[in-house]
């Protein structure tokens, strides 16, 4: 499979225009999360042009940076975590190794090697438990937030996040998906300098799919345009 460039993965604007992405029906909410939002936010032509979504392979993709949903050992897994490794080659391994390891809700940044982006950042979601919700939220949140700043601290404009904590970790994809924007919305809106040119969701699994077009047009609606409103609504 070729390598697939930020360039030509659609942005949540042409995803909309385009009728993949569909507006919320009316009268639903996001899923409460600490930051919010409590309801559907004000549409955001700039928010929408640098989010984008993608379904397929991370590591095929040639951007600044994607962001790995390590363990805390940072020593490589199975899913994404072992294909990345797999692709960068033994190289990723010994950096990460070098790194001595990586806290829950933290993460680290490294050269991609035999990758076709230039960086991966490791970052470690929570073990999800229904009993410690909220402290899963509050460190998975962390780990979207920590690896934004590290992708600015390292000069990285476009970041590729893979679905942090819901493979073996168990956390709820739909919960999960609410938290993630929660936390790259609010990162985005203060970034005022647009530091972080592009943020691309990356999905795999079905479960993670259905997740995202459903908290997608809940957290980033679309700037709707009055002459295609009904087309764009499906009436």
């Amino acid at each position: 499979m070729a390598t697939v460039n930020a360039s030509q993965i659609p942005t949540l604007t042409q995803l909309y225009r385009s009728g993949q992405l569909k507006p919320a029906p009316a009268g639903r909410f996001p899923i409460p999360t600490s930051l919010g939002p409590k309801t559907v936010p004000t549409p955001s032509q700039s928010l929408n042009d640098r989010m984008a979504l993608y379904r397929g392979d991370i590591t095929k993709l040639s951007v600044d940076a994607i962001v790995n949903a390590a363990n805390t050992a940072l020593q490589g897994g199975g899913g994404v975590d072992g294909a990345i490794h797999r692709a960068a080659g033994p190289r990723l391994l010994d950096a990460c190794l070098a790194l001595n390891g990586c806290p829950t809700g933290d993460a680290k940044i490294t050269h991609a090697y035999e990758l076709p982006c230039k960086h991966v950042i490791h970052t470690v979601g929570p073990i999800y438990s229904p009993l410690r919700h909220d402290t899963c939220e509050d460190l998975l949140v962390s780990a979207y937030k920590k690896s934004l700043e590290t992708a600015v601290l390292n000069g990285c404009e476009t970041v590729a996040f893979s679905c942090l904590s819901t493979g073996v970790y168990g956390y709820p994809s739909q919960d999960a998906a609410a938290a993630a924007l929660s936390a790259i919305r609010k990162f985005m809106e203060m970034d005022t300098e647009e530091k972080i040119k592009r943020v691309i969701i990356v999905t795999f699994v079905s479960k993670d799919v259905d997740a995202y077009n459903e908290a997608l047009p809940l957290s980033f609606p679309p700037v709707l345009d009055a002459s295609r409103l009904p087309s764009m609504l499906n009436v």
